[in-house]
């Protein structure tokens, strides 16, 4: 298939065409590189969950499916051609790409680098538009991007990039929160399911400083939870076992996307705790009031990072040489692992090897 455009940069990549279709070759035209952009040639895009709720047409009625769709927004790969003003990369820098590739950079949130809640919502990577309104965006299964440096990142990596691609994304979406609450020496977190982004919460999370518990309705993944360095691991299929933990947690991080209940949860926080969700269950959740108010605890989401902060991520990862575990395909594998994923047989993040044939 092939979205023709009459200029611009030809790119190549792998689309769905609707909910039940493979993946695809699929051709089709990036813009040319403008005076502030900057052309990667991507090496590895990361397969995140919501690549399959929206290759599904699973958020319909929030976040409809425009196909034919190219996923992909944890993206590495190394600049290969700059724009004549473009000032922070040069050809043969290691850059990434996560969630949104531009804003409208005037309003409150994009002025405080928060350009992730821009007013009138950023460019995602994949299944949205440019700040045009019109220019169709697709994703990181692809093998070039072409994006303003303002919107990229810098990473500082050496060697094999596939761990690295996670980090745009997964990684983001577990330093914010743990960032914003303080996360440190002498604090107790909780990191609630052992996946993609529970593996990563983890790993940060010890590189903070803090004494780590998973809680996991694995015991199977015990091991591996050690292996990160998580100091307890807490099997929740009984509930016996949560009972001595009552009020000794600063932070707990639930990143599990099934049905569950969070109320056990909020009873481990102590005095000012704070539970963060950054899973997303298919159904709402029923609070008891008084598991917040008792203790004076808060219950808060956390969405990705802007540019800023998810530079100090990637910063902050490269400084204590932290990526993510990861399995790489080839293209070929996308329905395979796309499956193993809904299934949690992955440890812990797929990475498509866009470099593959």
């Amino acid at each position: 298939m092939i979205a023709a455009e009459s200029t611009g940069t030809a790119t190549k990549g792998f689309a769905t065409h609707s909910p039940d279709a493979k993946f695809e070759p699929f051709e089709f035209t990036r813009r040319a590189v403008g005076p502030h952009d900057i052309l990667i040639d991507i090496e590895y895009a990361g397969i995140c969950h919501s690549d399959i709720h929206q290759a599904k047409n699973e958020w319909k009625d929030s976040m409809p499916t425009s196909y034919p769709l190219v996923p992909g927004h944890e993206i590495v790969g190394r600049v290969s051609q700059i724009g004549g003003e473009v000032t922070k990369f040069k050809v043969g820098d290691i850059a990434g790409i996560g969630c949104f590739i531009d804003s409208c950079r005037e309003c409150a949130s994009c002025k405080s680098g928060q350009e992730q809640f821009c007013v009138k919502q950023a460019a995602y990577t994949y299944n949205g538009t440019e700040m045009d309104r019109v220019t169709k965006t697709y994703g990181g299964y692809s093998n070039k991007y072409v994006i303003d440096e303002n919107y990229a990142l810098k990473v500082k990596a050496e060697g094999d990039l596939s761990g690295v691609a996670p980090l745009m994304c997964a990684g983001i979406t577990t330093y914010s929160p743990l960032k914003r609450f303080n996360v440190g020496p002498g604090k107790k977190v909780g990191i609630v399911g052992l996946g993609g982004l529970g593996h990563m919460g983890v790993k940060i999370a010890k590189a903070m400083g803090a004494e780590v518990t998973i809680f996991s309705t694995s015991p199977s993944k015990e091991a591996d939870a050690k292996a990160l360095g998580a100091d307890h691991f807490v099997v929740t299929k009984d509930p016996a076992n949560l009972a001595p933990l009552t009020g000794t947690f600063n932070m707990i991080l639930d990143t599990v996307s099934a049905d569950h209940d969070v109320n056990p949860y909020l009873n481990l926080l102590g005095l000012n705790g704070a539970m963060v969700v950054v899973g997303v269950p298919p159904s709402p959740n029923t609070i008891h009031a008084l598991s917040l108010i008792f203790g004076n605890k808060t219950l808060s989401g956390s969405l990705i990072g802007g540019i800023p902060e998810t530079q100090e991520m990637l910063d902050f990862c490269a400084e204590h040489n932290i990526t993510s575990d990861v399995e790489v395909i080839d293209p070929s594998r996308i329905e395979e692992a796309y499956d193993r994923t809904v299934k949690a047989d992955v440890r812990y993040r797929f990475v498509i090897d866009m470099g593959a044939d």
